[in-house]
C-alpha cells in the first residue's frame, strides 16, 4: 500500500541562524513555460548568467528568509552583467543581450542618469 505524506501546517517563524538572502532567477525554458532556479550567492548567479546557464532569464527576485522582504533584482543584475563585460573589454553575449536590454534600456522607472551609460552602449550596438 503506498504510504500517505503527512501534511504539516507552514509556520511563519524562521529558525535561529536562517538569516540569509536568496536569490531565483524565472528562466523562460520553452514558450510561456517557466522555471525558478534558487541561489544563494549572487556573485555565482551572474557568473552562471554569462557563463550561459540559463536558456532565457526573464526576472532575478531577491529575498529575505528572516526580514521577510522581496524585490525584483533584474535591472541591477543586468548592469552588473553590463559593467563586467565592459571591464573585460568583452562584447555583451548574444544569449544575455534581451534581458540586458528588457531590464537596463526599458528601466523609466530608474534615475535618468544612472543607467544612461550602459543604455547608451546598447543603443550604439
Amino acid at each position: 500500500m503506498p504510504q500517505m505524506l503527512e501534511v504539516v501546517p507552514l509556520s511563519l517563524d524562521v529558525p535561529y541562524g536562517a538569516d540569509q538572502t536568496l536569490f531565483v532567477v524565472i528562466d523562460r525554458i520553452s514558450g510561456a513555460r517557466e522555471i525558478r532556479m534558487e541561489r544563494a550567492d549572487l556573485d555565482g548567479t551572474i557568473g552562471e548568467f554569462i557563463a550561459g546557464c540559463f536558456s532565457d532569464p526573464v526576472r532575478v527576485i531577491s529575498f529575505n528568509t528572516l526580514e521577510h522582504w522581496i524585490k525584483d533584482i533584474s535591472a541591477d543584475v543586468a548592469l552588473e552583467i553590463q559593467s563586467r563585460c565592459d571591464i573585460d573589454g568583452t562584447d555583451l553575449p548574444d544569449h544575455l543581450r534581451d534581458f540586458v536590454e528588457r531590464h537596463i534600456c526599458a528601466s523609466s522607472c530608474s534615475p535618468p542618469g544612472l543607467y544612461a551609460a550602459p543604455r547608451a552602449r546598447i543603443a550604439a550596438r
